[in-house]
């Protein structure tokens, strides 16, 4: 699913409209401009054709020489012409930039356009003579193109201020929305506390107080899958270890090497099989409960020692666990100290249990605090490696296991945020298997040399 981000969509939106809006609204702008540029120079225009037609009819004894031109000061691209036209239509006076024949032809007052000119032909007052008044077209297009920047362009410079306003008034009224996202993103590793109040508008009070809502029947329904398992393991080790106890004295009274006697030991040993059986299922219901979402600062090496110690004492067949620690005497964690515990006895466990009896299950404690333990064993398939934390999946072992061991230090591991890796075969050999087991943000803390 393609990601997006809210504060991007609204400011992109906002934008969207905003540059439309002001699209529409130069459109606007520029022809209002265009119209009343064009009134006022024709206006201009028509004001001073009157007034020279005034002056003509005044002085129209001196226009009967017959044509000429008047020269008037520093004429340019932008100045006005003029044609004075008798009765007949001919040109009897002009000015230097207007043209030999007459603009238009006929004797219509009113406006028109003719090439290069604006002209505007005054209504005659007295005598045969009417006047021609031209603006160049050039100086009419410039006006109106300098008017129309003076309108628009100013629309156009702001668009980078109206993007930084936008973008400053969304992430301002975002500031709530992320103080909700920060304190429901705490709760995802073991803090089930209700989010406390906030300074949140309306939109999001209602999901403040659904996710409240969500915590508590979450931490109410993890409390009862804890308290279960608990009970359970109570109610079911009982029962087993009372069966066990009651086969074994009776594998006493009878006769060594009987037929009975054979038939004991067998549900002696499928009873014991039983129990550990029903031990890894109820580890594994409590690490589906969450058991290891707490985030307690503990010592990960203190309780390595503690299962390496218990687990030599109950060793048989002359196996063996070598720890090498490195000189480092403490690695700092946060998590939940049972589970851990849980979760490497899992680990040695099933190294124990499924390597070869005659070599030993190495334990390596690495320089960032991680966890390395291998085991001598047939290498393992791809496709098996990586099955091998999923559920009553086993690689090809003839040791009677409940195929549980490596789904339950997975689980455990992902809800401590720890990374669980399986290698095989090892480096440099084409036999045994190795699981690598990471912290995030362990604190090392090495034993000085003059201890």
């Amino acid at each position: 699913m393609k990601r997006w981000s809210l504060s991007t969509r609204i400011v992109s939106g906002v934008l969207l409209v905003v540059i439309l809006g002001l699209l529409l609204l130069s459109a606007a702008v520029g022809g209002f401009t265009r119209y009343e540029v064009t009134e006022r120079l024709d206006n201009s225009l028509q004001e001073v054709a009157e007034r020279l037609q005034a002056a003509v009819a005044t002085r129209s004894h001196d226009l009967s020489n017959g044509s000429s031109i008047a020269w008037l000061p520093e004429v340019g691209p932008r100045t006005l012409a003029y044609q004075v036209m008798d009765g007949s239509g001919h040109v009897v006076l002009r000015s230097q930039n207007a043209p030999q024949d007459p603009f238009v032809r006929g004797g219509q007052t009113g406006f028109a356009n003719v090439p290069h000119f604006r002209v505007y032909m005054a209504a005659p007052i007295t005598g045969q003579y009417r006047v021609i008044v031209g603006e160049p077209m050039f100086h009419r297009r410039e006006a109106m193109r300098r008017a129309m920047l003076i309108s628009i362009v100013p629309m156009v410079v702001f668009l980078p201020v109206i993007w930084w306003l936008v973008r400053l008034i969304v992430r301002r009224a975002m500031r709530p929305l992320d103080r909700l996202h920060d304190e429901m993103r705490a709760r995802g590793s073991g803090n089930l506390q209700p989010i406390p109040p906030l300074d949140l508008p309306i939109e999001l009070i209602s999901i403040q107080s659904a996710v409240n809502t969500l915590l508590a029947r979450l931490e109410t329904a993890l409390s009862t899958e804890r308290a279960f398992a608990a009970s359970a393991a109570h109610e079911l080790r009982n029962p087993l270890a009372a069966l066990l106890a009651q086969v074994q004295m009776m594998g006493r009274v009878l006769p060594a090497g009987s037929e009975a006697g054979k038939r004991v030991d067998i549900i002696v040993d499928r009873t014991r099989h039983l129990g550990r059986t029903v031990e890894k299922l109820l580890q594994f219901s409590r690490a589906s409960a969450g058991v290891a979402f707490r985030r307690d600062r503990f010592d990960l090496l203190s309780v390595l020692h503690v299962l390496v110690d218990d687990l030599e004492h109950n060793l048989s067949n002359n196996r063996r666990l070598v720890l090498t620690t490195n000189g480092i005497g403490h690695v700092f964690v946060r998590g939940d100290m049972d589970a851990t515990g849980i979760l490497i006895r899992n680990l040695l466990e099933n190294a124990l249990l499924h390597g070869n009896p005659a070599a030993p299950v190495v334990v390596v404690v690495g320089p960032d605090g991680s966890i390395d333990i291998a085991n001598d064993c047939t290498a393992l398939a791809p496709d098996t490696l990586a099955r091998l934390t999923s559920p009553f999946v086993r690689g090809s072992t003839v040791a009677h296991g409940s195929g549980l061991g490596l789904a339950i230090a997975s689980n455990i591991a992902g809800q401590m945020d720890a990374s669980l890796l399986l290698f095989s075969p090892l480096a440099g050999s084409a036999r045994g298997l190795r699981v690598s087991l990471r912290f995030p943000n362990a604190e090392v803390m090495t034993i000085p040399d003059d201890m």
